[in-house]
């Protein structure tokens, strides 16, 4: 959102937009903002990758996000990058493992494996279930959604950009 421009139009003042990373916002504020999102008109994100199929797959630490997505707020926005585009699931939990995770553990300073490596844990192992993978306590790698289809029709709409963005 911030490569597209999004963010800087959303905190132009026009919208009332539930800022959570705003300076000096405290812990108990963010929380609330996490809340109020539920109850938003729209809600922007992205998505850790996106099957040839249609599936939208996230994974989250907090849940914040993958919980906004699946309900609470009247309209879901996601921009995406091409970069996002996987064959399959599979492909899509590599990506996340490889490409998503590890950049973004480095972005949020989070004493994992995969910031140290740039590779989730599981990799190195003959078990990869989709949980598996480290257990440090900064780990972002929590909960795993696979969106498959809307019930509610048009609430989730998915932008893709045609160049690289995002993780």
């Amino acid at each position: 959102l911030k490569e597209t421009g999004v963010m800087e139009e959303l905190k132009s003042g026009k919208y009332n937009y539930l800022d959570r990373s705003r300076e000096g916002i405290t812990p108990e504020e963010v929380e609330e903002v996490y809340r109020k999102t539920y109850s938003a008109d729209v809600y922007f994100a992205s998505s850790n990758a996106i099957t040839e199929n249609g599936e939208l797959y996230n994974v989250d630490g907090n849940s914040n996000r993958v919980s906004a997505i699946l309900y609470g707020p009247k309209s879901v926005v996601l921009v995406c990058g091409y970069n996002k585009i996987v064959k399959n699931i599979e492909e899509a939990e590599i990506r996340v493992k490889t490409k998503a995770a590890p950049p973004n553990c480095v972005r949020l300073n989070c004493d994992t494996y995969c910031n140290k490596t740039g590779k989730c844990l599981s990799l190195n192992s003959d078990n990869r279930e989709i949980p598996m993978g480290c257990h440090s306590d900064r780990r972002i790698c929590c909960n795993f959604v696979i969106s498959a289809q809307q019930r509610h029709v048009d609430r989730i709409k998915v932008i893709i950009v045609g160049e690289e963005l995002g993780y």
